[in-house]
């Protein structure tokens, strides 16, 4: 009886593994078979599992397609994205560092001053970074896109609460060796933490990548456009050009799920290590 009961519960359990793993592959079914398919078919009323006529010459015509540059869009997400990425990991994680092994008694007061930072809207910085970028001359500059997004409260959070469990016999080793915080953090800590560096870095990438708004309202020349961007002028007041957007939408998410199959590994090691989930 026990294990009918145990085989009867791991078969629920694997049904509704495939029902969920189903619903999430189910936006990227719609992006490559409404990306490979003519309008006639996206627009039909009877609903066909795949197109008549695969389309792919759709995926040359949108990056031929004149009014939007998406070849332009790609590279300037990839250089935000990973320069965001590397900056904000970099930052974060020496304030991490700091925060949690450097004797400080004002430590504890920075810190939630910090935490606070999560409490206030990003709609009430928006109006006063837009002014001091204006200021600086940085509209549809890669400066303006980059420097303002580089600290995140909750990377630097996430970075001191694993350094405060990180083994200190080790860093104690390196001191009788004659390093430095500095030293330490370079040649102990960081080689060390790459499941962490991993998890938050595909947070801060995914992020990035994802962000509108902000590049919308900086990114005021073509030449600045990122590929978010990009897409939104796909949809306008007088057309809409459906397999392109399709097509677009899912050359544009391709370089995401790259960064999260190659790192899969160290992410999974540094959710378990942080507690992201929790």
């Amino acid at each position: 009886m026990h294990d009918a009961l145990t085989r009867a519960g791991r078969a629920l359990r694997l049904v509704v593994l495939i029902v969920l793993a189903v619903l999430f592959l189910v936006p990227f079914y719609l992006l490559v078979r409404n990306g490979l398919a003519t309008e006639a078919d996206i627009t039909a009323p009877d609903w066909t599992f795949w197109p008549r006529e695969l389309k792919w010459s759709n995926l040359t015509e949108v990056f031929e397609d004149p009014r939007l540059p998406l070849a332009r869009s790609l590279l300037n997400s990839a250089v935000i994205a990973v320069a965001t990425t590397v900056g904000t990991v970099l930052l974060a994680s020496l304030a991490g560092y700091g925060l949690a092994r450097i004797p400080y008694r004002h430590a504890n007061v920075v810190f939630y001053a910090i935490l606070g930072t999560l409490m206030v809207p990003a709609a009430v910085t928006f109006v006063p970074s837009f002014v001091l970028v204006s200021s600086l001359g940085w509209i549809s500059t890669l400066r303006g896109l980059i420097v303002p997004t580089l600290f995140s409260a909750f990377a630097c959070f996430v970075f001191r609460q694993f350094f405060l469990g990180f083994p200190k016999e080790l860093e104690d080793a390196a001191r009788v060796d004659g390093l430095g915080y500095w030293r330490t953090y370079w040649r102990v800590v960081v080689p060390n933490a790459r499941p962490v560096f991993a998890a938050v870095g595909t947070i801060v990438f995914i992020g990035a990548w994802n962000s509108f708004l902000w590049p919308l309202v900086i990114g005021q020349d073509r030449e600045a456009w990122t590929v978010q961007v990009a897409l939104s002028t796909f949809t306008t007041a007088q057309s809409v050009d459906l397999h392109e957007l399709f097509i677009a939408a899912a050359v544009s998410i391709a370089p995401l799920i790259l960064v999260f199959l190659l790192l899969q590994r160290y992410i999974v090691a540094g959710v378990e290590r942080t507690g992201i989930d929790d």
